[in-house]
């Protein structure tokens, strides 16, 4: 079976942590004449002629901006700005994800890389520790609480929230759900947060039965994801139950029912008779059904 390789996970700019430490060297990356900015609407990528992500050259960059150093390839450093974020609009953009699952794999998981990093300062000026103003560091892979500035001196780095994705299979068919907020007919699988002092496989397991009443065991993983909407990483998982019976946590989903493998092979080809909307190909949702699909194969 094929590596299941979804859509922001394909970065391949080194990261170049070593630069980040050493402002001489960061110093010099952004001084070097191929240095490159990423063009940012707010949080949404700006696209060129071409469909692809679009870039400036680093010394366009506004002075008042302080840039992250997002990676280097060939000895060309790639930036974004970090000030002046703005208002990204609702995540649940059609066009934008069309536009974002038509992106090659590496230039996906710049942008995943630049939206969260970029959202992430916007919404942590302040120190958590002691509420006074916080400067970007480390390439604006840091925060730091100044002590100049009568800070604390804390240092904080941007977080990612870990969920669980999980799709549970009985007597042949796989289980998936619909929250309200998701267009008519649309099926996922269901998801969850992980929580303090909880693995993946106890995650899986906690929300299933929560949400759908369901006892699961053989809790496997497949994929993760990076998900920038905030700032999440996917964690795919598949599970199995011996009970199909289903009592839903109805503030959290509005339908679900377990589908045929040629009903999800129906959604996902795009029959329009299939019994429910699959989801967008840039979510690692399809991947985990994909991923079931091929395994029945």
């Amino acid at each position: 079976m094929n590596a299941v390789i979804p859509t922001f996970a394909g970065g391949t700019l080194d990261r170049a942590d070593q630069v980040r430490v050493n402002p001489d060297r960061l110093r010099a990356a952004m001084m070097n004449p191929r240095a490159k900015l990423l063009k940012l609407d707010g949080l949404n990528p700006v696209f060129d002629d071409y469909g692809d992500i679009a870039w400036a050259a680093a010394y366009e960059a506004s002075p008042d901006n302080d840039l992250l150093l997002l990676g280097i390839d060939d000895e060309t450093p790639f930036f974004a700005e970090l000030n002046g974020a703005g208002d990204a609009g609702p995540a649940a953009n059609p066009a934008l994800w069309q536009m974002l699952g038509s992106l090659p794999a590496d230039q996906a998981a710049i942008y995943a890389t630049a939206r969260s990093l970029v959202d992430w300062h916007a919404r942590h000026r302040f120190c958590a520790q002691c509420g006074q103003p916080t400067q970007s560091r480390k390439g604006g892979w840091a925060r730091v609480c100044d002590r100049e500035q009568q800070g604390c001196g804390a240092e904080h780095f941007p977080r990612t929230d870990p969920v669980a994705i999980m799709l549970s299979e009985c007597e042949g068919k796989v289980l998936l759900g619909r929250q309200p907020r998701f267009p008519p007919k649309s099926f996922s699988a269901l998801a969850g947060f992980l929580e303090p002092g909880e693995s993946v496989e106890g995650c899986v397991k906690r929300e299933l039965f929560e949400e759908a009443g369901i006892h699961v065991r053989d809790v496997r993983y497949v994929a993760s994801q990076p998900w920038p909407f905030p700032s999440s990483l996917m964690i795919a998982c598949t599970s199995i139950t011996d009970d199909p019976s289903l009592t839903l946590d109805e503030d959290e989903i509005e339908e679900a029912a377990w589908f045929s493998l040629d009903e999800v092979k129906a959604a996902m080809a795009g029959d329009k008779s299939a019994p429910f909307v699959a989801p967008p190909p840039f979510a690692i949702a399809y991947n985990l059904l994909k991923h079931w699909v091929d395994g029945k194969g």
